[in-house]
């Protein structure tokens, strides 16, 4: 990670469900759900893949040890990563998915359905984003509705919550949102803003990958996300940010 001066605090992520800090070497989560926390521990012990250690937990509050490396990328951003640093990616992801299922579970497809249809409805009358682009992707989104064979999903693994030294994986932070899902939805997550490097991640990942439902996970992350995201202070008409996703759908 990036050099942090041992006695600087610095705000990585801050919204009114969860605040994340670091000083030094050390990561402090707050969370307004400590389940969650306690949620990431379990999952974190449980992934095969390199995690964060844990310092000490102490609700509502996570003290994570920072990782080797930098993160792969940034959504909005460049990557810098080698197209061998994102498949090593693909790969990790691959070894999260076979490994046996944790017992908790992730939010079924009629949900998924319903929280797509709110957010279309929303984003048209409050006339966010533009009507033939919320049109075109909620088809594209039907692509992501179908029946799959859950996996040990991350369930948030956007492309900074992966780090990289080299051409290797040193570890995968925020496990608060894994459980059993579908792991074409953790590859597009990790593609998100970034599919020029889809390829490289596949070829790591090896094969069983739908490639129409990643892109309908593009479509549908992206229309579901903006009104949080707006509601909450960040803008989703960034450069290469999710409005940016969603005139790339079309």
């Amino acid at each position: 990670m990036d050099e942090v001066e041992a006695d600087e605090v610095v705000v990585v992520v801050a919204h009114q469900e969860r605040a994340t800090l670091r000083v030094g070497a050390v990561f402090l989560k707050v969370d307004a759900h400590p389940s969650r926390a306690e949620h990431e521990v379990m999952a974190m012990r449980a992934a095969p893949v390199p995690t964060p250690r844990v310092l000490w937990q102490e609700p509502p509050a996570l003290a994570l040890a920072a990782l080797t490396g930098t993160a792969l990328g940034r959504l909005g951003e460049p990557s810098t990563a080698s197209p061998a640093a994102w498949a090593a990616a693909g790969a990790a992801v691959r070894t999260l998915h076979e490994a046996p299922l944790p017992p908790w579970t992730g939010r079924d497809l009629g949900e998924q359905a319903s929280t797509l249809e709110t957010s279309c409805a929303w984003l048209l009358a409050n006339d966010v984003v533009p009507a033939e682009l919320v049109t075109r992707n909620r088809e594209l989104a039907e692509a992501a509705l179908r029946p799959y064979e859950p996996v040990f999903m991350h369930g948030d693994l956007q492309v900074a919550h992966v780090f990289v030294d080299g051409d290797e994986v040193t570890g995968v932070l925020d496990w608060s949102e894994a459980g059993r899902g579908d792991g074409m939805y953790d590859l597009a997550i990790l593609t998100l803003g970034h599919p020029e490097h889809l390829d490289d991640v596949v070829s790591g990942y090896g094969a069983d990958v739908d490639l129409d439902a990643i892109r309908g996970w593009w479509s549908l992350r992206s229309l579901t996300s903006i009104r949080w995201l707006v509601e909450h202070g960040f803008d989703p008409h960034a450069p290469g940010c999710e409005v940016d996703v969603l005139r790339a759908q079309v």
